[in-house]
């Protein structure tokens, strides 16, 4: 059974490491967790991870978030891996800083990667992992906080948060996404 993991964000040391980054951190994490590494290949950095029986082929598109789904339909139909079998790690601004929630569908809320994802796809009918980043701005100011580094309380959580969300996607490929979302949902 094979599974594509999608950590977005964009690439370029200016983004590295800001909340629109996380799926990038995520990835690189669950990388790292597993002693593999990232290697750059067509629309994407690419991985390969073995966990009890399951690959996960791992990406980071280097295509910018807003072209995203031109990465993920280029890796889907190159691996023959379905929809269901997907998984996108993306930041998420109406989730406050601290929870993760896991959904089986639903629309892009003017997310640009989910939106060109959607698009390219033709679906909605995807699974994603939301990472909560909080809406801690003042108005006018979303593209500076979206795009900024984490505060200094968010930096001492972020690593119990990766962790966490490292469980989830080693769930979904273990267990299925109906019980992930029960169990990792809760946070």
């Amino acid at each position: 059974m094979k599974f594509l993991i999608v950590g977005l964000g964009n690439i370029g040391d200016e983004y590295a490491h800001t909340r629109h980054n996380i799926g990038f951190d995520v990835a690189d994490a669950l990388v790292k967790k597993h002693n593999a590494s990232f290697a750059p290949d067509r629309y994407a950095d690419y991985s390969l991870v073995n966990f009890k029986g399951k690959q996960l082929h791992i990406i980071k598109p280097s295509t910018y978030m807003n072209l995203s789904g031109k990465a993920v339909r280029y890796w889907m139909e190159k691996l023959k891996i379905d929809a269901n079998n997907i998984f996108i790690l993306v930041d998420d601004l109406a989730i406050p800083f601290g929870k993760i929630r896991i959904r089986e569908k639903g629309s892009d809320a003017g997310h640009n990667g989910l939106k060109s994802i959607n698009e390219l796809l033709l679906t909605q009918n995807y699974p994603r992992l939301r990472f909560g980043i909080g809406n801690n701005f003042l108005k006018g100011r979303q593209v500076e906080f979206v795009l900024g580094k984490w505060d200094d309380d968010e930096q001492k959580l972020l690593p119990e948060l990766i962790k966490h969300s490292i469980d989830s996607i080693e769930s979904f490929a273990q267990i299925g996404l109906e019980r992930t979302m029960n169990f990792y949902n809760i946070k």
